[in-house]
């Protein structure tokens, strides 16, 4: 790459990384323009040409997105709380556009998420953040440390990945139930399959938090379990954490052969460092483990 395409990406990058720090504000394109130090009158065409979505069309895409996850995982948040933090003057509006978009109320999805035109609605933010939110992995990225082994509460989800919000509401609920905190307990997801299988019936993933404390035997929800200590190879990914797939080919396909190292009879697995939307999409952090011998 360029010295000029690299600077030419950092300054879109930057666009970015202000409007998640800033989804409650007033952006206009004279200031998003001059955050990417480029010309007003040439910025929002730059814009749609880099990311496929107009700079109106991802800021919207983006404030409906903290809102829908503030919807479905932060049930102490009024629903017009969330609508006035979307930029919308009334909840009567933001309901119409959010009824709109999902086929949902707010307070229907709250209840009740219909995950599918969720997915669908975003997969064109998804695909504008993709273009620039993945970062070229390096050997130096990676670092081998001896982890110890951490009992945990595991809940399953087997099934359609169209599915999973479901399953993570209720693992939610379940720790907060159980007083599990993710500050002061350790947040994991074990990988049983591919991202994308062939039939996404066979799609498997646990959620684990960490405890000690014994899971009973009438708790049909989780299943108390492990994961090993041992070494393992770790790359830190911050920002687009919903997505750890080129972390995790990049460990696969291009470390590990060249690593020398052989793989541990265990699941490439990660541990969720923080949570959008606690924080700016772009600053969640996750760190991805494969098991070494």
């Amino acid at each position: 790459m360029t010295t000029a395409l690299q600077n030419y990406h950092q300054r879109m990058q930057r666009v970015l990384d202000h409007i998640d720090r800033h989804l409650d504000s007033d952006l206009d394109l004279d200031g998003l323009s001059g955050v990417a130090a480029f010309s007003k009158f040439h910025f929002h065409r730059q814009f749609t040409a880099t990311f496929g979505l107009s700079v109106h069309r991802y800021i919207q895409l983006a404030r409906m997105k903290r809102a829908s996850y503030r919807l479905a995982y932060r049930d102490k948040e009024s629903v017009t709380e969330i609508a006035m933090d979307a930029g919308y003057e009334a909840p009567d509006a933001f309901a119409r556009a959010f009824r709109q978009r999902f086929g949902q109320s707010p307070s229907s999805f709250r209840k009740s998420p219909d995950w599918e035109p969720w997915l669908a609605a975003f997969g064109p933010l998804d695909t504008a953040r993709s273009k620039r939110m993945h970062k070229i992995h390096t050997t130096d990225d990676v670092t081998i440390r001896t982890v110890p082994a951490t009992p945990v509460a595991i809940m399953e989800h087997r099934g359609d990945p169209a599915t999973l919000g479901a399953t993570i509401q209720r693992f939610i609920a379940w720790r907060k139930a159980a007083g599990l905190h993710p500050s002061t307990s350790p947040t994991f997801n074990v990988w049983r399959s591919e991202r994308r299988p062939t039939s996404p019936a066979d799609y498997s993933i646990d959620l684990c938090v960490g405890t000690n404390q014994p899971i009973a035997a009438s708790d049909d929800t989780v299943r108390a379990g492990e994961i090993p200590g041992g070494r393992c190879a770790v790359l830190r990914v911050t920002g687009n954490t919903d997505n750890l797939e080129p972390a995790a080919l990049y460990l696969y396909r291009d470390w590990l052969p060249a690593s020398g190292e052989e793989p541990r009879d265990f699941p490439l697995y990660c541990q969720r460092l923080s949570f959008f939307p606690e924080v700016p999409e772009h600053e969640a952090v996750a760190e991805v483990f494969l098991p070494l011998k």
